[in-house]
């Protein structure tokens, strides 16, 4: 063996033994996986193949559960756009933030820049962050995404037909908006900035395949650094529209073509993340905001035989598909029939990364076990289902699920709409209803009075919730919710 170089003496040697430990050591250190968060407006529980969607394919989509797990009890923290993404990003259900129903144009509220992130946890970290597509958490300033943890942002502020523009193009402005001459165009902002108007449904067709591009472009970008991507499709919203591409290529008109360009978007993404050499350090999970918009008919989706959809707290309304994919750590091709929420994504990125959680109180779980297929895992027993400006509708508890009376809006026993134009809704007042949702899950037969003691175990956690977070419905006021943010402030 060479002796060392008598350079390589005392303070020198001890140096170089050193660096020459770092450098093993580094090599030893994993680095961090990426995240990618690929979040979907009024899908339903049953647009999906692996769902068991008909009359159009979701290949990329169908892989990726055979190659991750599909959950098939994953729940919107709200079944309405604005509250249910307040919900995903902060880890709390959405009324205890002071978001709730869908801000409109003329909303003077937004994410409340003291609540957490996901992308701010994760910056802690050294995550780069971008958001892309929907944001609807407040379209001033001051709640874009950039102020509120993400490096970059292309989309719209709010839905896609928050417009004052019918299909034929004549104007369409609310009464109560008559007097507000301002009442906007649809924006696409990138950054801060308004780049252009989306006037027509043609601009509209061309959003899925920009999302797409943008997206793809921040993941070969940030292939060298951790990054999260949270990717907010616009679509299958209504007003519906698909690029040339995909029109006229499924079996079930507009809406089965878009759900196909949504399939291919998504296979675009796990393409760059293989191409990159990415796709083994990545975290994928796709989900959507609420289920469907029934009312709207064949530009609706399917809440696959659940009860009701979106803008109720049935099962329609929030059940909603989950596929998460991150080989070695995910065993593919399995189901996970646990209970799991959207406002648990946060709290479980974080626990991936040994990222400290969020100062204040939130209400999501960890659910990494779930994740990783961990026998008896169980981390989230009970759901709390709110709705309105804060009125607590149902509650579930393992399989059985308390609905609490109140109104509700209702899909049965009214014509539905046709080719982007609404039907009507029915209006209905529930009464006091257990249902056991493992063998009854479209909520068809209460069992209320065969089952007293569980109602009596339920209405405990139906009091600590008033408690805590409150209820329009029994004018409880709750002691932990907080403000949302104001331009006024």
């Amino acid at each position: 063996m060479k002796a060392p170089s008598k350079l390589l003496t005392g303070t020198s040697l001890l140096l170089a033994g050193s660096a020459i430990f770092a450098q093993s050591s580094a090599k030893k250190t994993p680095k961090l996986p990426n995240f990618v968060l690929i979040f979907m407006d009024d899908m339903g529980y049953g647009d999906l193949g692996c769902y068991g969607a008909i009359g159009y394919t979701t290949p990329n989509l169908d892989r990726m559960a055979s190659q991750g797990m599909r959950f098939t009890n994953f729940y919107a923290a709200q079944a309405v756009s604005s509250a249910s993404r307040a919900a995903l990003l902060t880890g709390c259900y959405s009324n205890r933030v002071g978001i709730t129903g869908a801000l409109m144009p003329t909303a003077e509220i937004g994410i409340n820049p003291e609540e957490e992130t996901i992308a701010e946890v994760l910056k802690k970290k050294g995550y780069s962050t971008a958001a892309v597509g929907k944001w609807h958490l407040g379209h001033h300033k001051k709640f874009l995404p950039l102020q509120n943890g993400f490096d970059e942002y292309l989309g719209l502020p709010y839905s896609n037909d928050m417009w004052p523009v019918n299909f034929d193009g004549t104007r369409n402005i609310p009464a109560s908006l008559k007097n507000k001459l301002n009442y906007p165009e649809l924006p696409l902002i990138k950054g801060n900035d308004k780049v252009r108007e989306i006037k027509t449904l043609d601009d509209q067709s061309e959003l899925t395949t920009l999302y797409t591009e943008t997206a793809v472009d921040f993941i070969k970008r940030n292939k060298k650094s951790p990054f999260f991507l949270y990717f907010a499709h616009s679509m299958p919203h209504i007003p519906l529209a698909v690029s040339a591409k995909f029109k006229g290529k499924s079996q079930q008109g507009l809406y089965g073509d878009v759900i196909m360009e949504i399939d291919w978007s998504v296979g675009q993404i796990l393409k760059a993340l293989e191409e990159n050499g990415l796709d083994k350090n990545t975290v994928v999970i796709f989900t959507s905001d609420n289920g469907p918009w029934l009312n709207f008919g064949n530009h609706a989706g399917s809440a696959g035989g659940l009860r009701e959809g979106k803008g109720t707290s049935f099962e329609g309304g929030q059940k909603v598909p989950c596929i998460v994919k991150w080989p070695g750590h995910v065993p593919a091709g399995v189901v996970c029939n646990k209970l799991a929420s959207t406002i648990d994504v946060l709290p479980t990125l974080a626990g991936i990364c040994g990222a400290p959680l969020p100062e204040r109180k939130i209400d999501g779980v960890d659910i990494i076990g779930l994740f990783r297929n961990v026998p008896d895992a169980n981390p989230r027993n009970q759901l709390l289902y709110y709705y309105n400006r804060n009125s607590l509708e149902g509650v579930r508890l393992g399989n059985w699920k308390l609905v609490l009376p109140h109104p509700s809006r209702s899909y049965n026993g009214v014509k539905p709409g046709k080719d982007g134009f609404p039907g009507e809704y029915a209006k209905i007042t529930t009464g006091l209803e257990l249902y056991d949702l493992r063998r009854d899950p479209g909520e068809q037969y209460n069992m209320v009075e065969q089952y007293p003691e569980v109602v009596a175990e339920i209405q405990k956690i139906v009091e600590q919730a008033r408690k805590d977070l409150g209820d329009d419905i029994t004018d409880a006021p709750g002691e932990n919710r907080r403000k949302p943010g104001s331009i006024k402030e």
